[in-house]
């Protein structure tokens, strides 16, 4: 907290407001109520939608299971003010103020939780045909994509590109993927993890075209750099994300590498009484002695804490979790605990070819990382070693019989 705001209690402390309506936002200004703020709360949103959760997107809502994902929080019982189809264009620090379409707004403590926008393929911007999945509306405009069983080429085998690939599947598409790399999910897992998930695709009835670049995508077909025609009713591209954070140029907020806002341990940003959570910020872990930029779902849901504690004044403790995220993909369910790194031993449990497995990334000794394929006791024993930091005994914790947990010293 800056020095003007330390002293005051958070009853004096009148207005907080929170950019972005996604889970981060939403749950900071759930976590704000919670821990004892009374001043006012206005959360603002630039989608026109009630604040939804983005991870059904992919699954129940595109395939016409579900209507929406909205989330289940009664803002008028908080005290929680919405302004929603509100775009921020803007911050001024100097005047404590957001520049927005409809005007300034005020603010006393501010949260940034624009998260991050997909990366769009260029050259496609004005071909019919051609979709993201980030938003509901994305999902809507993709629903009858899938109910009509067009042909549908998927550009990336990323996490994105897998889930929208099984979900295609699912409802009968063609799917055809195409990845530059040589193999499926190449910025996320090495190639010795990762190489054995390209067979998920043929299993499923996906085609996976690896170094496959696009040169164009024209209407009904994407044509590959060798010269390859796809046909391609619709297009949907899933090649990365970047923060959302073009709307704080110039405002003295600073910014990292990827264009992320650089906080904290307490998620506080360079500017006095300006925080931001969630996939636009990096914070400092001491667990893993670097800056980590988290694009998943459970940093968004537990980074709102920290945030609303240090606005109240509880001095929290630093924000260092252990990242946490899931996948559903081909009929497997896929999750990761902790972080790893190209220095670190890699440690099988089980055969990767088979229907449930894991690997562990050993750090001097420690558990840094664990990834599991149809075998959610390993992750959830693996996450809870990582945070107790025990050594392992690798040959105890390669035998995929015994418990994880037993291979602690």
């Amino acid at each position: 907290m800056s020095e003007r705001t330390a002293g005051r209690s958070a009853a004096a402390r009148p207005g907080a407001v929170v950019v972005g309506a996604g889970m981060a936002g939403v749950q900071t200004a759930v976590a704000l109520r919670e821990q004892g703020f009374t001043g006012s709360v206005t959360l603002i949103g630039a989608e026109p939608h009630q604040p939804y959760d983005r991870p059904p997107l992919s699954k129940a809502v595109l395939l016409g299971k579900a209507e929406g994902s909205a989330f289940d929080v009664d803002f008028a019982a908080l005290g929680v003010r919405l302004r929603l189809g509100l775009e921020v264009t803007g911050l001024r620090p100097a005047r404590r103020e957001l520049d927005t379409a409809r005007g300034p707004v005020p603010y006393d403590v501010l949260v940034v939780a624009t998260g991050a926008e997909p990366v769009r393929l260029p050259g496609t911007e004005d071909v019919p045909g051609v979709h993201l999945l980030r938003t509901l509306d994305d999902a809507e405009r993709l629903r009858p994509v899938l109910a009509r069983q067009d042909d549908v080429v998927v550009v990336g085998a990323g996490w994105i590109g897998a889930e929208f690939a099984t979900a295609a599947r699912e409802a009968g598409c063609a799917v055809t993927v195409v990845e530059a790399a040589d193999r499926p999910l190449v910025g996320a897992l090495p190639a010795e993890v990762a190489a054995p998930m390209a067979a998920w695709y043929a299993d499923s009835g996906a085609s996976l075209r690896t170094r496959a670049r696009v040169e164009r995508v024209e209407p009904g077909a994407v044509v590959l750099d060798d010269g390859s025609r796809l046909p391609a009713g619709a297009v949907v591209v899933g090649i990365g994300a970047r923060p959302a954070t073009d709307w704080l140029a110039g405002s003295g907020v600073e910014l990292g590498a990827h264009r992320e806002v650089v906080a904290d341990d307490r998620l506080r940003t360079s500017v006095p009484d300006v925080y931001a959570v969630g996939d636009c910020a990096s914070f400092p872990s001491g667990r893993y002695g670097e800056r980590l930029l988290i694009h998943h779902w459970d940093n968004a849901l537990q980074g709102p804490r920290a945030v609303a504690a240090d606005i109240v004044g509880e001095t929290p403790a630093p924000y260092d979790p252990v990242p946490y995220f899931w996948s559903e993909q081909f009929g497997r369910f896929v999750q990761y605990a902790g972080h790893h790194g190209p220095g670190d031993t890699l440690v099988r449990r089980g055969d990767p070819d088979g229907p449930a497995w894991s690997v562990c990334w050993l750090r001097d000794g420690r558990l840094a990382a664990v990834l599991a394929v149809g075998r959610p006791r390993d992750l959830a024993q693996g996450r809870r070693l990582i945070e107790s930091g025990a050594r392992l005994d690798p040959v105890l914790l390669a035998d995929p019989g015994r418990p994880l947990k037993t291979a602690s010293l």
